[in-house]
């Protein structure tokens, strides 16, 4: 087991799950405006939902690995291609986070957790990124590798909450913070940038 590449993973998600994206800046808004029980319902939601793209995952690619390893490797030059259109996307986005909280409507904790399973599940991006981001962090020739997609996968999941419920339960001076920190939106949006293209050149020469 090379546990060097699961602390790679852990660090790249942790840094991925800090820089502002869709998820973390609706736990955020959720948070401000109903409260950080409302925000955490959201996490728990999304993570739910991650734990569906992880089986997917596992059993799909799983099953590619045991049949043709030609096309396991195409896969991952194709996750480093894709995190290398995410620097590029990220780039080219502005530097502002955007915080608005305005005429948000109250909802109860069973709605914002479908919501944050829902919005999980059925985006086509996260699948995306899941199948970009996984393969190039397994970490033992000795393990199944259905098994290590479910640590890698839990680990994900694991690291993803505790940022996400940070941000819910500091949810009102992170946004102070952010309102009041203009360059705050600059270096996120290049820290973002730089573990993508970090990933995409592990994975590319990996």
């Amino acid at each position: 087991m090379n546990y060097e590449i699961l602390l790679a993973f852990s660090i790249a998600t942790f840094a991925l799950a800090l820089s502002p994206g869709p998820d973390n800046i609706f736990v955020l808004i959720q948070s401000i405006t109903n409260g950080r029980k409302f925000g955490l319902a959201v996490v728990a939601g999304l993570m739910t939902g991650c734990l569906v793209h992880t089986t997917l995952l596992a059993f799909g690619v799983s099953a590619v690995i045991k049949n043709n390893p030609t096309i396991f490797t195409i896969i991952k030059i194709f996750g480093a291609i894709y995190l290398v259109y995410l620097a590029i996307s990220v780039y080219r986005g502005g530097d502002s986070i955007s915080i608005k909280t305005e005429n948000k409507p109250v909802k109860s904790l069973g709605s914002l957790f479908r919501q944050g399973f829902i919005m999980n599940v059925l985006n086509p991006k996260v699948t995306i990124f899941f199948l970009a981001f996984f393969p190039g962090f397994l970490f033992s020739n000795g393990i199944s590798t259905i098994i290590q997609f479910y640590v890698l996968g839990l680990l994900f999941i694991v690291i993803s909450s505790i940022v996400f419920s940070g941000i819910a339960f500091l949810s009102g001076s992170i946004s102070t913070f952010l309102i009041g920190n203009k360059k705050t939106g600059f270096v996120l949006k290049w820290v973002q940038i730089i573990v993508f293209l970090g990933i995409a050149i592990f994975l590319f020469f990996g």
